[in-house]
């Protein structure tokens, strides 16, 4: 029931996300002497790693959930052994990748800014830190969500099938994360 609930509250978040592309588009038909000025400023390999950065942290989390499903809330063996790692060390790794996209996009923002690409400045600015910042408040509320997990999965006097499930389901929104982040970063760092 659980995960039949989160997928339809992820159809409408694709729905949300698909409203910001419909203004995106919009915006950027409407002024495309502006759009090629200012996407110049764009640092492209510097959001590609910070993208590879986003989607490695998609191959952690599923790490995590085949450990949940194992029913494997920690790990094993040392450290430094992520193969006998359990739910609670992937989901850790997730959530630090998680936090250094969110730290090198506001990187990204504050460099923008300072060449003066600004929320208030144009179309571009507006259309930019909306969809990217709306993205971003959804990574955060994924990163919480990671937390809520961990904080559970230790809480937990025996890891069973309640708590593997909780873990699938935050993996399916962090999963769709990273999608529409590949939709995005393809539409504004590429797509001319």
């Amino acid at each position: 029931m659980v995960s039949v609930g989160t997928v339809v509250w992820l159809s409408s978040e694709l729905m949300f996300f698909a409203g910001l592309f419909a203004m995106y588009f919009t915006l950027r038909s409407t002024s495309g002497e502006l759009w090629a000025l200012e996407s110049e400023k764009l640092n492209v390999p510097f959001a590609l790693i910070n993208t590879i950065i986003l989607v490695s942290s998609s191959f952690s989390c599923q790490f995590g959930v085949f450990a949940a499903e194992r029913l494997q809330a920690r790990r094993t063996g040392g450290l430094f052994s992520p193969l006998r790692w359990g739910m609670v060390e992937w989901f850790f790794l997730t959530f630090l990748l998680g936090g250094v996209f969110v730290a090198v996009q506001a990187f990204e923002y504050a460099m923008l800014v300072s060449e003066g690409v600004a929320l208030s400045s144009n179309a571009y600015g507006s259309a930019f830190y909306i969809t990217t910042g709306f993205h971003g408040l959804h990574v955060l509320g994924g990163l919480i969500a990671f937390l809520f997990i961990i904080g559970r999965a230790y809480a937990a006097k025996r890891f069973g099938h309640f708590e593997a499930t909780s873990a699938i389901v935050t993996s399916y929104y962090w999963h769709f994360v990273d999608v529409v982040w590949i939709g995005l970063f393809i539409i504004i760092y590429f797509l001319k």
